[in-house]
């Protein structure tokens, strides 16, 4: 008997747009979009903006960085060295500032130097960063506002779905943006991971998107 050969869903490249008109707005992050579209009348250079896995951060610091003409780069990246070259613009954004997994010599560094030539410094954190070793930085740390991003609101968790469906061209039905709004984690993080397995497995399976078959690849995940 001969069988059938396995149809594969294709590993394809769905990039993510950081422009200014693709960021979705609510509750949840106005006020970190507030303060983005504040800059440059910001009440203290150095911000570090809070928020979950998905939230947004990248996309409102990749905003920023455009307006403020900053560099970014990621915090367990940066050195001490190369501290006077990152802030050659008067502004940079330091990425995913978790505690252990960045050298904290640069970073206070980064942040005195800043202080001194004036230039602007936004950080983004799942968390406001803790435990840290160099005392002198831990207080410099706890002096900055911290702007949080919270978990999306019904509303904008249904346009996050909508919009991830978008950037992969696949037009959706609302009733199964509905149907998947209320039974997933309330985050982008799960929005963005639904929507690439729902997609995978269409693909796969040369199946439509609909609400039926969601509820199939739910079913299937809760086995």
């Amino acid at each position: 008997m001969r069988i059938a050969p396995r149809q594969l869903a294709l590993a394809l490249d769905h990039p993510e747009s950081f422009a200014r008109e693709d960021f979705l707005s609510g509750p949840s992050n106005a006020a970190a979009l507030g303060l983005i579209e504040a800059w440059p009348a910001w009440p203290h250079r150095s911000v570090i903006l809070v928020g979950p896995e998905g939230s947004g951060k990248s996309h409102l610091a990749a905003i920023w960085a455009q307006l403020a003409g900053a560099r970014q780069v990621a915090a367990r990246a940066l050195e001490e060295s190369a501290v006077p070259a990152t802030l050659a613009t008067g502004a940079v954004v330091v990425e995913d500032v978790a505690v252990g997994a960045f050298d904290e010599r640069a970073l206070f560094h980064l942040l005195n130097l800043a202080g001194e030539e004036g230039a602007f410094v936004l950080l983004t954190a799942r968390s406001a960063p803790t435990g840290i070793a160099i005392r002198d930085l831990a207080s410099r740390l706890r002096a900055l506002p911290v702007v949080t991003m919270a978990i999306p609101d019904d509303a904008l968790l249904r346009a996050v779905l909508v919009k991830l469906f978008a950037d992969r061209q696949l037009a959706v039905d609302e009733s199964l943006i509905g149907y998947l709004a209320v039974r997933i984690d309330r985050s982008f993080a799960a929005a963005r991971s639904m929507v690439e397995r729902l997609d995978d497995e269409a693909m796969r399976q040369k199946r439509p998107l609909t609400r039926s078959f969601a509820a199939e690849v739910l079913r299937t995940a809760h086995a």
